[in-house]
């Protein structure tokens, strides 16, 4: 099939300046631009007026199950989305064994949902990525989870794991990347990923740069010790002589307000001494996650089990509302809880429907804020997902405009009123960030979603508008594209993107999804690349 666009303005990826040029589109790749475009193609799309760029590239996705359970993908190829990268947060469903998949079914449904044990085919990285090679609408790769790693190899409790057991994890993280993983994600405010020290991240991220990955961690706070936080991974990275990617790096709560500049210069000094670093975000305010994520470390030791009974505890409640109400729990990134800032985006119990969009202080009302958490988190099996509404506008402006930041939704695809990131992210850069407030040129702005996201995963033949790559390709109308999806209705499709090719294959034609679904897992290559 050779698909030819014509008569808009390339905006290639690299940053470079936009010229106006036919692109023709054949089979999988990107055949020609501009000369060796007059070839006789099977269509021809008119493009006048917009723009043509590669597809966006997502580097903090959480589509892991999403990919499988709904085909469609509408909230991320309606984007332009064309490659995403799971794994993410230390927490996710391969490698596992039938007791650690069984834990994490539950751990993370307000991520992911639960489709049932029939859906979990795999058990391996290799498996997983094989499952996607089945049929899914974009291209994905994958990092290993090193949650789920630790929980495989040491468990769920609360304790440092010890050198063989460090060794064994590291194993484990080599079979992964040569099974086709991209590196390694930490969730170091998430359990059992929280438990482990600088000592085990240096020794397991060493082997991850050993083959040319690179590691991507939540760190430990994005709250009261934040800045701290961002050295220890920077350390971490740095004394394994592995690359470095911080996820969703962003300065949130109280304390951090107006702090940018502080982080920025602390990369700027990181990147100057040699450290290869890059980070991602959102450009959003509220951050998501789930409502079990906000208790102390130490109260969710031992599992999903172990964490309801202590709920079920009156002593051990009474601990944690201390370290929740009082001390500021790490789960609440050293800050105490604001309960009117921790609004429900979605539950699992239908009972509990009607809390969705309201805050906890909202639904206790003239009652216990912190007893009405804890019988949420009862009655919802822990499955609860929330917004918090903690970010600070111009933390988020400034970080974005760093010359190492790439684009990423950090998207939770479940619950009655998710994230409006999920299906906004991209053309908000485009239409508020870029074209409104002018934070950047129409060509930074590409870059940072596409080429700059590309090179960090080393993707041999993507990220650009080049002939002989593979065409992964968004045309948008940069004079009206714009997110669409608001927190009242979040599943709204953007405007302003009316093609996206994966693989030469038009997902989104005028506008509407088509049926194709001719997306794959990108699989790291003996060579350190990704293909």
């Amino acid at each position: 099939m050779r698909t030819l666009l014509r008569g808009g303005t390339v905006v290639d990826g690299t940053g470079g300046p936009r010229y106006a040029a036919d692109v023709l589109v054949d089979g999988d790749r990107i055949a020609a631009i501009g000369e060796g475009t007059d070839v006789r193609p099977d269509r021809v799309v008119d493009v006048s007026g917009m723009v043509v760029a590669p597809g966006f590239v997502d580097m903090h996705a959480h589509s892991d199950l999403r990919l499988l359970t709904e085909p469609a993908h509408i909230a991320k190829v309606s984007q332009g989305v064309t490659t995403e990268v799971l794994g993410q947060d230390g927490l996710s469903y391969a490698p596992v064994d039938d007791d650690v998949l069984a834990v994490l079914r539950r751990k993370i449904a307000g991520w992911n949902g639960d489709p049932g044990p029939e859906e979990f085919t795999w058990r391996s990285v290799a498996g997983y990525l094989d499952r996607l090679d089945a049929g899914i609408a974009g291209n994905a790769a994958y990092l290993v989870p090193h949650g789920t790693v630790r929980a495989l190899v040491c468990g769920w409790d609360d304790r440092p794991a010890t050198p063989d057991e460090i060794a064994r994890m590291a194993e484990v993280v080599r079979t992964g990347m040569a099974e086709g993983a991209v590196g390694l994600s930490a969730g170091l405010t998430y359990t059992p990923g929280m438990y482990a020290d600088g000592g085990e991240l240096a020794e397991l991220c060493r082997a991850v740069g050993e083959l040319g990955g690179f590691f991507a961690p939540h760190h430990r706070s994005y709250g009261a010790g934040a800045l701290q936080a961002y050295t220890e991974m920077i350390d971490v990275a740095d004394s394994a002589g592995c690359a470095l990617h911080l996820a969703h790096a962003t300065l949130n709560f109280g304390p951090n307000r107006g702090r940018a500049g502080e982080l920025v210069a602390m990369l700027d000094a990181a990147i100057g001494r040699g450290t290869d670093v890059t980070l991602d975000t959102y450009p959003y305010l509220p951050g998501a996650t789930t409502l079990s994520a906000i208790l102390p470390s130490w109260s969710q030791s031992g599992g999903h089990e172990a964490t309801l009974e202590r709920l079920r505890d009156p002593a051990t409640l009474a601990r944690i509302r201390q370290d929740l109400e009082v001390h500021g729990s790490d789960g609440c990134h050293g800050v105490v809880a604001e309960w009117d800032t921790i609004e429900i985006s979605g539950v699992t119990n239908p009972e509990l429907a009607g809390h969705v969009g309201r805050t906890i202080a909202d639904i206790a009302g003239p009652d216990d804020e912190f007893a009405t958490c804890v019988d949420i988190l009862l009655r919802d099996d822990l499955g609860t997902g929330i917004l918090q509404h903690v970010g600070h506008e111009d933390n988020v402006r400034a970080i974005m405009r760093h010359p190492r930041h790439t684009g990423g939704s950090d998207g939770l695809l479940v619950g009655a009123k998710p994230h409006p990131r999920a299906w906004g992210t991209f053309p908000r850069y485009l239409g508020r960030y870029c074209r409104e407030l002018g934070l950047f040129t129409l060509e930074e702005c590409v870059a940072h979603l596409t080429g700059r996201a590309a090179a960090r995963l080393r993707l041999a033949d993507r990220g650009l508008v080049r002939a002989g790559l593979a065409a992964d390709l968004v045309v948008f109308d940069p004079d009206t594209v714009i997110d669409t999806a608001t927190f009242a209705e979040p599943a709204q499709q953007p405007a302003g993107i009316p093609y996206v090719l994966v693989n030469g294959v038009l997902a989104i034609d005028g506008g509407e999804r088509t049926a194709a679904l001719a997306g794959r897992a990108l699989r790291r290559r003996a060579d350190g690349n990704t293909a």
